[in-house]
């Protein structure tokens, strides 16, 4: 009973609680996950429990680290988390305590398996399903995320669950059932957040963070989950594009924005980064994004991602690659969707070889620099 009360304010303090199904984050801000610093010192920081978090953003912005970042945190405070890996950027996680890696080059764990890692609640698991076929995922999302939510149902473990690359695996209208929003503490990490089903995006008190975004329609969608609504004129979609590397901001909603966008400087990791670029390869980009090829009898031909780029330049005629070297419009499309300017600025080399050197060993010259880019490691030997 509260001191110095009766029976009515006991009552009176039960109805009150029971009207408010989750803390606030001022009310569960004894631990903490630090985020960042504003451009002034001032430290960004997120409270633990009870939430959702979505992180989203274009290609190689920092979603990634930003998400390591929570997890590692989330681990050296003692929390259960569960890392689902769809491409194994988050390996390295494993070096810290109480972390086990299930999958990778073993099958992926199946549900009894998962249960037994995850009985105790100061260990974590990281479920690496980078040697399994991309539809072979999707199926196993199906039977593990409702055993997940079976499991935290039953044992209340484990606390957070990290999903990256959510787009694929939560895309379908239906699929908002994978997942128990009652129970929050997901961090979902997407770079397409408009594909997410409405129920997931606009969950009321989910932590919406973003690295930077300029593709419109994704501008739009974070728009519409800022709060409150209407928020047009409160926050424009430059404050997404104009992020810089390194940088994410938090949006209105959560109480740690403060009402705007409050943007940051990422902290620092202990755990090494690991940067999966062979994923790349087969990231397919927006229909509006392909890259069609024109003139010499084959136009219309489509490339939505990078491996199919490359094998269409080492198989299309000659006459129908000469326009387009010479238009540079490899390295633009190399910039421009996939945002890697270093790679860019070395094809526009290659390129401009064309005059002098036969089109189909320029076109294959290309091909063999995105190869050894998002196939190898930058001290490879790689000229860029």
């Amino acid at each position: 009973m509260i001191a110095g009360s009766g029976p009515p304010a006991v009552a009176e303090y039960i109805q009150r609680l029971s009207k408010q199904p989750r803390l606030s984050a001022s009310q569960m801000g004894r631990r903490r996950l630090l985020l960042g610093y504003q451009h002034n010192g001032q430290e960004v920081s997120l409270a633990v429990r009870g939430r959702t978090i979505l992180i989203a953003g274009e290609p190689g912005t920092g979603k990634s680290w930003l998400a390591g970042l929570i997890c590692e945190q989330s681990i050296l405070q003692g929390y259960c988390v569960c890392i689902v890996d769809p491409e194994g950027d988050y390996r390295s996680l494993e070096t810290l305590p109480g972390v086990m890696t299930l999958g990778g080059d073993d099958p992926p764990p199946q549900a009894r398996e998962l249960a037994q890692a995850l009985r105790h609640p100061d260990v974590s698991v990281i479920i690496d399903l980078s040697k399994v076929t991309h539809q072979a995922k999707r199926e196993y999302m199906r039977t593990l995320l409702p055993s997940l939510v079976t499991l935290r149902r039953q044992t209340g473990l484990p606390h957070k669950i990290l999903l990256d690359e959510a787009h694929y695996f939560l895309g379908s209208p239906h699929a908002s059932r994978f997942i128990d929003a009652d129970l929050a503490g997901y961090v979902l990490v997407t770079y397409r957040v408009s594909a997410l089903p409405a129920a997931i995006r606009n969950t009321t008190d989910a932590v919406v963070m973003v690295t930077r975004e300029t593709d419109p329609q994704e501008a739009r969608t974070l728009l519409a989950m800022c709060r409150p609504q209407p928020c047009e004129g409160a926050v424009l979609p430059a404050a997404f594009r104009d992020l810089q590397a390194g940088e994410a901001a938090v949006l209105p909603g959560a109480e740690e924005a403060h009402g705007h966008v409050r943007r940051f400087k990422l902290a620092p990791r202990l755990t090494e980064h690991v940067r999966h670029r062979l994923k790349y390869l087969d990231m397919p980009v927006l229909d509006s994004q392909a890259f069609v090829f024109t003139g010499g009898g084959r136009s219309g031909v489509r490339a939505q991602t990078l491996k199919e780029l490359t094998g269409l330049l080492t198989v299309l005629p000659g006459e129908c690659l000469v326009g387009h070297l010479r238009r540079h419009d490899f390295s633009r499309w190399l910039e421009d969707v996939f945002h890697d300017r270093r790679l860019a600025t070395y094809l526009r080399s290659i390129e401009s070889r064309v005059g002098t050197d036969d089109g189909r060993e320029v076109a294959e010259a290309i091909a063999q620099a995105i190869r050894s880019r998002y196939e190898t490691f930058p001290d490879a030997g790689v000229p860029i």
